[in-house]
């Protein structure tokens, strides 16, 4: 599922164009001021809305991070999406990493569940259940249950998930984009083997959070 994309991801299309425009203006009107500081605002976009392709190396047992950024909490706790017991592995997106989602494992979408909600910071623990987020439930061939859930944060106030119930996907494939820093929630099966610390970045569909 949307696996083939531009290194720039759609999403920014817009913004990228319009700080582009802004950018030729004050170079139009050779304001040194406004070519300075648009340039600095179109570079900043630019690297907002990169999306670079990666390599797919895990193995089919390996849960893969779903998000760009730096593991905030690793917990036991119940997945509120299936009322199972599982091990919460958080990873929090700042303003400088790459803001597309991938699936964490390959499967079938078995549930999607959309809540609106609060912006609060999304590093704080009550991110989770309180700010808006949108929770997809992957189930693979050998019956193994994921989720992975998008949660808004204080600057970011617009969830993208194009996943669906019933979508295959495979392990990589770009399934959502979340603007302006943001966090993912990955829960995972409580007996999983949890291949991460917390402080540890680590990048989308490459760094293994857990082997099941």
């Amino acid at each position: 599922m949307n696996k083939n994309y531009p290194i720039l991801a759609r999403e920014g299309w817009p913004f990228v164009a319009l700080t582009i425009f802004l950018f030729l203006i004050s170079i139009y009107f050779v304001n040194s001021i406004a070519i300075c500081f648009t340039g600095i605002i179109c570079l900043f976009v630019i690297q907002f809305f990169r999306d670079p392709q990666r390599k797919i190396v895990a193995k089919s047992n390996e849960v893969v991070s779903a998000a760009d950024g730096r593991v905030i909490a690793i917990e036991k706790t119940n997945n509120p999406y299936n009322k199972r017991e599982a091990i919460k592995v958080s990873v929090f997106m700042n303003i400088f990493n790459v803001h597309s989602n991938k699936a964490p494992i390959s499967g079938k979408v078995i549930s999607k569940i959309y809540k609106p909600g609060k912006f609060l910071n999304a590093a704080l623990d009550k991110a989770s259940s309180e700010n808006e987020h949108c929770a997809i439930t992957i189930k693979t061939s050998k019956n193994q249950v994921i989720t992975s859930v998008q949660i808004a944060g204080l600057i970011a106030r617009r969830i993208l998930c194009y996943a669906n119930k019933g979508s295959e996907l495979k392990q990589g494939d770009r399934y959502g984009f979340i603007r302006f820093g943001s966090r993912v929630d990955h829960y995972i099966p409580i007996n999983s083997k949890v291949k991460v610390k917390l402080g540890q970045k680590v990048k989308n569909s490459v760094d293994v959070l857990a082997e099941i």
